[in-house]
């Protein structure tokens, strides 16, 4: 089974409104204890992200705070001055999951994206139903290596595989498989079957293979 962000998502909300303050900012970061916080429309839709970066970006320290000031010194000089708005500094749009995206996939996002926490929507109404943090995700994707390889081997003898014709190795989550296939079409039920064992972050599967039984089912459909 794939484990989705409702599986470990916190059901706190962690956003402000378009109207929020850098003090009112800070103040929400500093209580959940995270570098950005979603923006929400007064409909609870995400409609942007202000981080500590952007806090700290020349644009909102112009107006929250000296410029001039490093790290926390700058970041305790923009709480001083109600400064500019949320609406003002955001990102746009806001990046969110929803509670069944596959864990993976958020890992991801906030690996492309360099962000630690991810607003989750319903998918009908689009409104945030909670966050889901980084290290909610590590806590999945950190099995002991051997415990990982074992489960890897298992699927391949479901699929009644050769054994001794693949190459497995597994680094940080990434598993990697080499070898040779009797048929190209294993390769996609190799790799469906890998991705849904719990602390596999990414599978490839590198093999060549003998019967190439995808061209064969085009031609009879041809």
């Amino acid at each position: 089974m794939v484990t989705q962000v409702k599986d470990v998502m916190g059901v706190v909300a962690i956003a402000v409104h378009r109207q929020a303050t850098c003090t009112e900012l800070m103040a929400t970061m500093r209580r959940f204890k995270v570098n950005a916080v979603a923006v929400i429309d007064t409909d609870g839709r995400p409609v942007g992200m202000v981080s500590e970066d952007d806090l700290l970006s020349k644009e909102a320290g112009a107006s929250c705070g000296e410029p001039l000031f490093e790290g926390r010194r700058r970041l305790q000089e923009a709480e001083r001055t109600a400064g500019p708005t949320a609406q003002e500094i955001m990102t746009s749009p806001a990046l969110t999951v929803g509670a069944e995206t596959p864990i993976r996939e958020a890992a991801r996002l906030m690996s492309d994206h360099r962000i630690k926490q991810l607003p989750v929507v319903d998918p009908t109404s689009g409104k945030i139903t909670g966050t889901v943090h980084q290290v909610d995700l590590l806590k999945v994707f950190s099995r002991w290596a051997p415990d990982i390889l074992a489960d890897v081997a298992a699927a391949i003898a479901r699929l009644r595989l050769d054994m001794r014709t693949l190459a497995i190795t597994v680094d940080d989550g990434v598993v990697r498989i080499e070898g040779r296939l009797a048929r190209r079409s294993q390769i996609a039920q190799l790799t469906e079957a890998g991705r849904r064992i719990k602390g596999v972050v990414d599978l490839q599967v590198e093999a060549t293979y003998g019967q190439d039984d995808h061209a064969e089912t085009r031609v009879l459909h041809a």
